[in-house]
């Protein structure tokens, strides 16, 4: 009797101790923010393209985590890199799932790649395919040898078309992946497999911007017939439908017939496909192999570009790069891979290239319950913006921060490495991160290595390159003049 006596105390103080804390939690506020206006909210705030400075703006008035609602949508915005790791990393059971996006994910059809899955079993088992092929530095290494060569095509590309660089990015970038993925070869300057990627990727950026497309804030305008005045996105989501499900399905199909013909070569997909496998599976297979080639494509893509600006307006630190290069490996041969724990200077440059463009702008994340944080209230279901931008621009973190300094990483005490902010956080972090900056190391020492990347001139007079991104989830440098030049006529 005693002792069911004391279990029952047991169990209603811990009702009560429940209860108070459910209730101090409920009577929490929200973070800070913009004032609403009743029903709509803060849908007359919610800018329509480079949403990132908007959320910078009111991280300056409201700090570093900021609140905003549109409709019944409680979206947060953590614009600083403390806050960020301590919801998105320490807190990832909660904070792991994926907003539906309306638009890019449930229109277009992203919501079946990695980017967009929701966070369950089906993402669990995507991550560890995704991770057991090229998520650790080890994985990543041994696909070395063909980054390299590559790079070494990309060279000679370069050195018959110098204006091209945007379309040798690619189909370099492109031909890479693809090799891991779906053991395809790229052929030809405009190879259809990596054309139509480039499109569906433009796309997914564009479909997935919180504030691109009204259907991404007010969700049941989905429902809308297609015929209604003011319903056109749901024609374009139609046609950016096809363009996706032709990236994912070209080269899946095409692995499936060299297998049947037994000429596949090694590869993510083929590696899965040798066991006996159900539709379901298959299916599966798919989805994960395309949101391999899409994932790592585009991102790569804007990151090196990105880079031969970084070199066309920073000569002093290219020189410096190109020194060490010179003093480490002489002009007897290529910078590889091998070389990289010798070069201190295009480590940090190629840091800062990371640092100073930020590829991914914003990462959503979505809160799978009730949750609170340093006396705030995040309800579940809520839309948690990381601003990334702001974060690698973030002055208190990253001192000057529109300037292109590689020695901010080096010395006793270097600045924060930027790659724990731009491939994302906790459980949503990017799992072919290891595999994209090596991608781009390879690119900028074998380019600078043999090229000098200076300002183009034109009719005598020299053209500034502008610092403008595109618009977008993916952020790429918009198209700038640069001149490329071998450094040496034995080239």
């Amino acid at each position: 009797m005693t002792s069911l006596l004391v279990n029952m105390a047991i169990f209603v103080f811990g009702i009560f101790v429940l209860g108070a804390f459910l209730a101090r939690m409920y009577t929490l506020p929200l973070p800070p923010g913009p004032s609403k206006i009743p029903i709509i909210g803060n849908l007359l705030d919610m800018p329509s393209s480079y949403d990132w400075l908007t959320f910078a703006e009111w991280g300056k008035k409201w700090g570093g985590i900021v609140s905003i609602s549109i409709f019944s949508q409680q979206i947060i915005v953590l614009n600083s890199v403390h806050h960020a790791i301590e919801i998105l990393d320490k807190k990832s059971a909660v904070y792991s799932d994926r907003p539906i996006m309306q638009m890019g994910g449930e229109l277009v059809g992203w919501k079946n790649t990695l980017v967009l899955l929701p966070y369950g079993n089906r993402f669990r088992n995507f991550r560890k395919l995704f991770h057991n092929a090229i998520g650790s530095q080890a994985a990543a290494m041994r696909f070395q040898p063909v980054q390299e060569i590559e790079s070494l095509h990309f060279l000679k590309r370069i050195l018959e078309s110098p204006r091209e660089l945007l379309a040798h990015i690619r189909r370099s970038t492109g031909a890479v992946i693809l090799r891991i993925s779906h053991g395809y070869e790229v052929k030809g300057e405009n190879d259809p497999y990596v054309t139509v990627a480039g499109q569906a990727l433009e796309q997914f950026s564009l479909s997935t911007a919180p504030g691109g497309f009204l259907v991404n804030l007010v969700p049941q305008l989905r429902y809308v017939p297609a015929w209604m005045p003011g319903a056109g996105f749901k024609k374009i989501a139609t046609s950016w439908a096809q363009t996706l499900n032709t990236m994912v399905d070209m080269p899946y199909e095409y692995v499936k017939k060299q297998i049947a013909a037994g000429t596949a070569e090694v590869s993510f997909t083929f590696q899965l496909l040798e066991s006996n496998t159900t539709a379901e599976e298959e299916e599966d297979i798919k989805w994960s192999a395309g949101s391999l080639y899409g994932g790592g494509a585009d991102t790569t893509v804007a990151a090196t570009y990105a880079m031969f600006l970084a070199c066309a307006l920073n000569p002093k630190a290219v020189q410096k790069v190109q020194k060490e290069l010179d003093d480490v490996i002489g002009n007897t041969r290529l910078p590889g891979f091998a070389d990289r724990k010798n070069l201190p200077y295009t480590n940090a440059f190629v840091l800062e290239v990371f640092r100073w463009h930020a590829t991914v702008t914003t990462a959503p994340h979505a809160t799978k319950e009730d949750n609170m944080y340093e006396g705030y209230f995040i309800p579940k279901g809520a839309l948690i913006i990381a601003n990334i931008w702001y974060m690698l621009h973030d002055p208190n973190v990253y001192p000057d921060p529109f300037s292109f300094k590689p020695e901010r990483f080096l010395g006793p005490q270097p600045q924060r490495d930027p790659r724990d902010i731009c491939f994302g956080f906790g459980r949503r972090i990017c799992p072919g991160r290891e595999l994209a900056e090596a991608s781009v190391f390879i690119t900028t020492v074998m380019s600078l290595a043999v090229f000098d990347i200076t300002k183009s001139v034109v009719d005598g007079v020299v053209v500034e390159p502008k610092v403008e991104q595109t618009t977008g989830l993916i952020s790429h440098p918009k198209p700038f003049l640069c001149s490329i030049a071998p450094r040496s006529l034995k080239l």
